[in-house]
């Protein structure tokens, strides 16, 4: 009886509507990913060259080599609303 009373002078206006956590692949959440595509499917063009890239040079040479590549497939992936 108690609790009903302290609710209603508490001056919560009805039931608490939960949050979502933002979800890229969620069209509905998301307008940058109407397809709602996953990130592992996203940019496949830029992914591929990104790869490739880091195949074609050893451990040492990589990161500068392939930086401008890592860079359009971050400019990609955050096009389509993904925090990277």
């Amino acid at each position: 009886m108690f609790a009903a009373i302290s609710s209603w002078w508490s001056g919560s206006s009805g039931p608490k509507v939960e949050e979502k956590p933002f979800d890229a692949t969620d069209p509905k959440q998301n307008p940058l990913n109407p397809k709602g595509l996953k990130p592992c499917c996203a940019c496949p063009e830029t992914k591929s060259a990104r790869d490739d890239c880091f195949l074609k040079y050893d451990n040492s040479e990589a990161p500068e080599k392939c930086k401008e590549l890592v860079q359009k497939h971050i400019a990609c992936m955050r096009g389509y609303g993904f925090k990277v």
